[in-house]
């Protein structure tokens, strides 16, 4: 015996309560959307470094693992500046100063006479003119110091 006059969303005795459940499922859903947009926020330094193949890719990765982790947003922050600016490649240049050394030092004579050796001189405009790989051989002299009087 309920009064007629009762709002739509309280239930008669023994019926399934639908606001309850309708309710139930949107609450899921919400808290599985809200922790997806928080993710992909979250993981955006490190897919923006990934498309741009940085260098500084698995330093934003860990630096978005431990905001992630640790609550401590300025991680999250210093990711994003990473993955927004591109770091110079020094190790390029620097690889090639040590081949380069290295191809030196392996042409030095033995005995250690600096006035015997030889260096490699491999341009690529010489090597094109020529049409063959062989590598010229040029006598590294030492410098004569020249003191003149006027």
């Amino acid at each position: 015996m309920t009064p007629h006059h009762l709002p739509f969303y309280i239930t008669k005795p023994g019926e399934p309560d639908v606001l309850m459940i309708v309710m139930g499922i949107f609450l899921i859903l919400a808290v599985l959307g809200v922790g997806n947009i928080y993710l992909r926020l979250h993981s955006l330094p490190e897919r923006m470094a990934h498309k741009s193949q940085k260098l500084q890719f698995e330093i934003v990765a860990v630096l978005g693992l431990l905001a992630l982790f640790t609550h401590i947003h300025l991680f999250w922050i210093a990711a994003l500046l990473l993955a927004l600016i591109d770091l110079p490649d020094f190790g390029t240049p620097l690889r090639s100063i040590a081949e380069s050394a290295e191809r030196i030092a392996d042409a030095a004579d033995p005995g250690g006479n600096p006035g015997d050796a030889t260096r490699e001189i491999m341009t690529a405009e010489g090597m094109e003119a020529a049409g063959s790989s062989e590598v010229a051989k040029e006598p590294i002299a030492p410098k004569k110091e020249v003191h003149g009087h006027a």
